[in-house]
């Protein structure tokens, strides 16, 4: 326990000796978003594997770079690629970045990734904000000995995606006309996409979209006392009796064509959001 906390703390500490202003929001962006970090001005731009004991993504589409600066009169440290389980990482370190932004202050987490669409009243294209999620990777960050000083043992998640930033993510996309679809995200561990029965069997559940990453770090964010709102990106149409061959390339290429209606409504909330 007292070398997972010394780690946070290095990290934290390695980062914050790089930094002019304290960052007050966390951003983590998916399968083709990275681009949105290029909207940070005054940006302090630091790989991955400069930071001490941070993994270093492995999967086209994430660079693998935090990117401190300011965005939309706030100060954000952004996250360009995250950190996914079926890279062969640990859950632990799959959400270590973020107890290190909660050692550096930040209290609201914004998530994004890309996903296929279960909901047929979806289509390739939409952005979805997450109102819910389940985890079906067969892990959880938090299994093994709890550390006190980063949470409680058994933390609340009644409301792992937070009611109020929920709210303003909806309303400013009223306000831009981006028609933003709500619904439950269910996290696979991957790499391999479902088959038709398993998507079958998770739209049973509720479930609205499917995808590889965020439900490790929004469970460690809320463990941590961090405020969570995540958008997700639907790529494709995961629908068990309908589903066509899909590809990597095929995910990203359709989130590079939403991004810019992601990048206006995730600016936009950003200003929008209180601290």
């Amino acid at each position: 326990m007292e070398n997972m906390l010394s780690k946070i703390n290095e990290a934290a500490a390695y980062i914050r000796g790089r930094l002019q202003t304290q960052p007050q929001i966390g951003l983590i962006l998916g399968s083709g978003l990275g681009v949105m970090a290029d909207e940070v001005t005054e940006a302090t731009v630091i790989p991955y594997e400069q930071v001490p004991h941070f993994p270093v993504s492995t999967v086209e589409g994430h660079s693998g770079e935090l990117v401190i600066g300011q965005l939309e009169g706030k100060t954000v440290l952004v996250m360009k690629g995250r950190f996914h389980y079926y890279e062969g990482y640990s859950m632990k370190e799959v959400v270590f970045p973020v107890y290190v932004m909660k050692k550096l202050g930040i209290e609201t987490l914004l998530v994004t990734n890309a996903a296929g669409g279960m909901n047929r009243s979806f289509a390739a294209g939409d952005l979805m904000l997450i109102t819910d999620h389940i985890n079906n990777t067969g892990s959880n960050p938090l299994m093994g000995a709890n550390i006190s000083e980063l949470g409680p043992r058994f933390p609340d998640m009644s409301q792992a995606y937070n009611r109020e930033l929920r709210s303003i993510v909806a309303g400013q996309a009223d306000e831009l006309g981006i028609k933003l679809q709500q619904g439950v995200y269910v996290s696979i561990s991957g790499p391999a996409y479902c088959t038709p029965a398993e998507l079958s069997m998770m739209a049973g559940w509720g479930a609205d979209a499917v995808g590889m990453s965020t439900v490790p770090e929004v469970t460690a964010a809320n463990y941590s006392g961090m405020r969570v709102v995540g958008i997700t990106c639907i790529t494709d149409m995961a629908i068990g009796d309908e589903l066509e061959p899909l590809t990597h390339e095929q995910v990203v290429r359709v989130a590079e064509q939403a991004r810019p209606k992601f990048i206006s409504l995730v600016k936009a909330s950003v200003r929008s959001i209180p601290l």
